[in-house]
């Protein structure tokens, strides 16, 4: 990084990336540019990582995406495991009468089969307080320049960069950064996505809700039936009439987030430490427990999404682009998946080994991507009503009504007996939300850096949301298998990534891993390939491989720095190479 001085003589700043934002998003994209070697900085207005634990929810492909970069087994050693996520209880209070539970997060026994065979890494619950130290400080270690305390304040592109001017805000000095590229990782409220005037469909700030970050023993109510989330149905509480509030674990079982609404119509708030225990004890059902409060803010619920992702030499990812409930879970992985997603292109496109037009396709996967999570986590608060009807909440005005109908579910009653078959299906609906496999695992990419075999789209023999369907589907995440090298079990996650492209064929196809070196050198990118089967570097261990690659022995399966399926071929060909060169020539915009 050079600092030429500006026509006032001050000194401003060069570099290839500049990251606005170190959130999931902006720090994902240290972390990932610093792996691949990109030269880049990283700005935030902030003096240190996020100081509340916001996301928390971290799925198997981010778990995976951390594997690749090499901080999988740091941030599982922080996380809560997979074991204590799953009890997702909806009750009156803690202490009070258990309406119903359903197993999330892949832990029910008929689910987790599905979430073990999909890939190498589990799921875990790591706040945002803990992941993000992690990510960052990786990022610096590997090159990453990070400056706290400086504010975006605008930027001017021209064909050959953009000039950010920044704002240092302990000093208050303005001075300029030169990049070739910008990525606005700025947040719900992104500066940076307002200023390139990027298009959004939907609205912002839908209702109210307050998080109370509290520490408070409650091993006694939670112990026997452990989750990430406890959802207190309490009519005639604050808010709406229908009051459901959450007991979010933090750290198992003594440090927590209370969520719970207010009128976003009304002016925001002033919430005491007083008047936060009071909500806790509420929601606990237990006025005794000692509660000590470490923080309470305030946030809004939105319904917004960007449809597209790129302005220029400008790119925004994460909230600054789409902007939802933190319902699914989905929030800091797609975030992170965002981030994944653009820096090897950004690599490959300042290294000189692929077109500026790569970088289009990160605005045609990523957004899809982003419109199909804000309609999910929105449609997740929908699925709540069914619960409320079916407990004869929406139509009982007096909370003494609500708590009575609540209660009559356990009578020996026709009615009780309707109430309860009714229950039990609206809890089944909630799987959409705590166990939405597909959403998670199963992005499918469509732009100009996957190159189509003439095959139609594999149909979905499951719900496309609730199940992954693994598949080679040019565009598709590679699917997992193990693979065995020196008597070990290896991943097929594991042979591709590392920023390079990755070819896998078998014995049959050993043609199409000598073109791969040839094409590799000509065009000057990292490609490796890897031929499976017994005697070679990797044996089918279970004969998985042959049953998901979906082509002939002698085909093979293109895999991109990401870990998707940029192309396959059913079988030989008569020149591998020139069908390699042609492939690779497509996907970098060559």
């Amino acid at each position: 990084m050079t600092s030429p001085e500006n026509a006032n003589g001050q000194e401003n700043l060069t570099t290839d990336v500049l990251v606005i934002g170190s959130g999931p998003a902006g720090g994902g994209a240290a972390l990932a540019l610093s792996t691949l070697g990109v030269e880049h900085m990283v700005i935030t207005k902030y003096r240190w990582t996020a100081n509340t634990p916001r996301a928390h929810i971290t799925n198997q492909r981010t778990v995976e995406i951390f594997r690749d970069l090499g901080i999988e087994d740091d941030v599982l050693a922080q996380g809560t495991g997979h074991d204590l996520m799953g009890e997702t209880v909806f009750c009156t209070s803690l202490a009070g009468d258990e309406i119903g539970r359903v197993r999330t997060w892949g832990t029910h026994p008929a689910r987790e089969a599905d979430y073990t065979m999909a890939s190498p890494s589990p799921n875990c619950d790591i706040p945002q307080t803990f992941l993000e130290p992690i990510v960052i400080g990786h990022a610096a270690s590997r090159g990453s320049r990070i400056r706290f305390d400086t504010e975006y304040v605008s930027l001017a592109q021209d064909p050959d960069g953009v000039d950010v001017t920044v704002r240092d805000r302990v000093t208050g000095h303005q001075y300029v950064i030169r990049a070739k590229y910008v990525i606005g990782a700025d947040g719900g409220r992104s500066a940076v996505a307002a200023d390139v005037d990027l298009p959004f469909e939907g609205e912002m700030d839908l209702a109210g809700s307050m998080n109370i970050v509290f520490h408070a023993d409650l091993s006694q109510y939670v112990d026997y039936r452990p989750s990430v989330l406890y959802w207190v149905l309490q009519p005639g509480s604050d808010v709406g009439g229908i009051g459901m509030g959450v007991i979010r674990m933090v750290r198992p079982w003594n440090e927590w987030m209370a969520i719970w609404g207010y009128d976003i119509n009304q002016p925001p708030p002033e919430v005491t430490d007083e008047e936060a225990i009071r909500i806790v004890h509420e929601l606990v059902g237990d006025d005794t427990i000692p509660v000590t409060i470490r923080s309470t803010s305030l946030w809004g619920n939105n319904k917004m999404y960007a449809t597209r992702y790129r302005a220029g030499r400008v790119f925004c990812m994460g909230d600054a682009c789409h902007r939802h409930p933190p319902s699914n879970g989905l929030g800091s992985n797609t975030s992170i998946q965002d981030a994944y997603n653009l820096a090897w292109k950004l690599a490959y496109v300042l290294r000189g080994t692929a077109g500026e037009a790569l970088l289009d396709s990160y605005d045609e996967e990523r957004a899809p991507i982003g419109r199909q999570i804000v309609l999910r986590a929105n449609k997740s608060i929908d699925e709540f009503g069914p619960i409320f009807e079916a407990l004869g909440l929406l139509d009982a005005a007096e909370p003494e009504v609500m708590r009575r109908r609540i209660q009559d579910r356990a009578a020996s009653t026709p009615e009780a007996a309707e109430q309860r078959v009714k229950l039990r299906k609206a809890l089944d609906l909630k799987n959409y939300e705590f166990n939405a496999h597909g959403v998670e695992l199963g992005q499918r990419y469509s732009s100009r850096a996957v190159v189509p075999d003439g095959t139609p789209q594999p149909e979905y023999t499951r719900d496309p949301e609730l199940y992954y369907h693994p598949t080679t589907w040019p565009g598709a995440r590679l699917p997992h298998v193990w693979l065995g090298r020196d008597g070990r079990r290896v991943s097929t996650h594991d042979v591709a990534g590392k920023g390079r492209f990755c070819l896998l064929t078998g014995i049959s196809g050993e043609s199409w891993a000598d073109a791969a070196s040839k094409v590799a050198a000509e065009l000057g990118i990292d490609l490796v390939a890897h031929v499976i089967g017994p005697g070679r570097e990797y044996n089918d261990l279970y004969e998985d491989w042959a049953g998901a690659r979906e082509v002939g022995e002698d085909g093979c399966v293109l895999v991109r720095p990401d870990a998707h399926v940029a192309w396959r071929s059913a079988g030989a060909v008569d020149e591998p190479a020139a069908e390699l060169t042609r492939v690779l020539a497509q996907v970098l915009a060559r």
